[in-house]
């Protein structure tokens, strides 16, 4: 039954629903994939198979009876290690926190579990979500599972590897500044950062900011829009959260993309590996291909990069403040830095940040005007060396930080927009390379539309025979 975990997370639900399969069989399923695959990757680094099971054996029942059922009835989901979990211990890949049980689910994890979803776990994420390379002290490093010697990138690493492998259908994440978009180009599957708003946090500390925002990881784009009419809807407790209900992402229809006005930007004017700018040099003919009217241009993102550091400063140390006064020593010094330097912020930087936030927004805005799509590489570098912790140079440039060597990422976050990676294309290496298109803000069903005509017209879609999974 194993194969079945192969097959689309939409496949699977109406299976469910026309009761060809049971949630038993699949979880069964789900687990044999994991027993064979995860000892090589460690990308589910907390498995709850007998809560699992009750769980799926009354998915199996609320079947029998005839009740309603949700979208995901019966699916098995793994939850990132960030999002809390009623019961199933909660790391946050931090020392700190490593025999931490929640007393409540998060609300994306309720919203999963209340449409029917069985949790079986947690995946992998680096210390307190920080880097887009997957490991910690408390659980080790996630592999690439097209080179295991590479990293799968992060924060959501051990959901885009745990995907990519078919250890489950669908998988949940979060992204400040490209953590649901990074691994997902490193491990060749689909990573949705929403617009600000789409899918509300809680609980939350900062429920007035747009810089980091739960989402979706899946194999494809229906995939994907499947697990968005559940997490995605207002929360009141979540003042920017958007109006519009889950329930627009229900029907995808089709997008006549003939004459859709793309700008495509090859670097956005950063350094770029030149495995990166070889694998995605076609991606302008490739859109031009599909009818798509596209020209070279990007938005103007000057000083993207000075408002991320100081918002993402500001919410470490929100976030994570406390711990450090108590344990430093326990935290890695890059998650040291960014507290250290909010500390050194004053109100006046906090406040010109907002002001050129502000402005950033508003050109974003305008960008649009003129665009339907932004369309740009998502990663400025293919999968890297696993014991490396951050890449300190790209085509002869410092990075001068541990956030810059993702800013092809990090400064479309800065805009709130919409913004999904895309598998794109393969170096000579057998290495995933992906493509970012954005959307206009609150555009999220129309990119999705669109990414789902790239998707079949290219052949993009995830072919898992390449993958090293034993």
């Amino acid at each position: 039954m194993t194969e079945l975990i192969d097959r689309s997370a939409v496949q699977l639900a109406g299976m469910i629903r026309r009761r060809e399969i049971s949630a038993r069989e699949l979880l069964a399923a789900s687990l044999a994939r994991i027993d064979q695959a995860n000892p090589n990757l460690n990308a589910i680094v907390t498995l709850v198979p007998e809560m699992a099971h009750a769980w799926a054996t009354e998915a199996d029942q609320r079947t029998a009876s005839g009740q309603p059922l949700g979208p995901l009835h019966g699916l098995p989901i793994a939850h990132k290690d960030l999002a809390l979990t009623a019961g199933i211990r909660t790391t946050m890949g931090s020392p700190l926190l490593a025999d931490f049980l929640p007393d409540e689910d998060g609300l994306i994890v309720q919203r999963l579990r209340a449409a029917g979803a069985v949790t079986i776990g947690k995946t992998n994420v680096p210390e307190l979500g920080a880097g887009s390379q997957t490991f910690n002290p408390v659980f080790g490093a996630t592999l690439n599972p097209y080179d295991i010697t590479k990293t799968c990138g992060g924060s959501s690493g051990g959901a885009a590897v745990a995907l990519a492998t078919g250890m489950i259908p669908i998988a949940d994440g979060s992204d400040m500044g490209g953590s649901l978009r990074n691994p997902a180009s490193f491990c060749n599957v689909v990573g949705l950062r929403p617009s600000a708003g789409r899918v509300p946090s809680w609980p939350n500390s900062t429920p007035w900011s747009a810089l980091s925002t739960s989402g979706a990881m899946a194999r494809s784009v229906e995939d994907l829009a499947l697990q968005m009419q559940v997490i995605a809807g207002p929360d009141p407790r979540v003042p920017i959260s958007l109006s519009e209900p889950g329930s627009i992402f229900a029907e995808l229809a089709e997008l006549d993309v003939v004459g859709l006005r793309v700008a495509w930007s090859p670097d956005l004017g950063l350094p770029l590996e030149r495995a990166v700018r070889l694998a995605l040099a076609d991606v302008p003919d490739r859109l031009d291909a599909i009818g798509c009217a596209v020209t070279e241009a990007q938005p103007d993102l000057t000083d993207a990069r000075e408002v991320f550091q100081v918002l993402r400063a500001w919410q470490f140390e929100i976030s994570d403040g406390a711990m450090y006064d108590r344990a430093p020593d326990q935290m890695k010094d890059t998650i040291r830095w960014n507290i250290e330097q909010a500390r050194r912020l004053s109100l006046v930087d906090h406040a010109r940040a907002t002001i050129t936030h502000a402005a950033i927004v508003e050109r974003a805005l305008s960008f649009f005007d003129d665009y339907d799509v932004f369309a740009l590489p998502t990663t400025q570098v293919v999968p890297f060396d696993v014991e490396l912790d951050w890449p300190r140079q790209i085509d002869g440039t410092a990075m001068e930080t541990y956030i810059d060597w993702m800013r092809s990422c990090c400064d479309i976050s800065v805009t709130g927009c919409p913004a999904i990676s895309m598998p794109a294309a393969f170096t000579p290496e057998g290495l995933p390379v992906g493509v970012q298109f954005v959307g206009k803000p609150g555009g999220d069903v129309d990119l999705l539309r669109f990414a789902r005509v790239w998707e079949r017209a290219t052949g993009s879609s995830l072919d898992r025979a390449t993958v090293v999974a034993s």
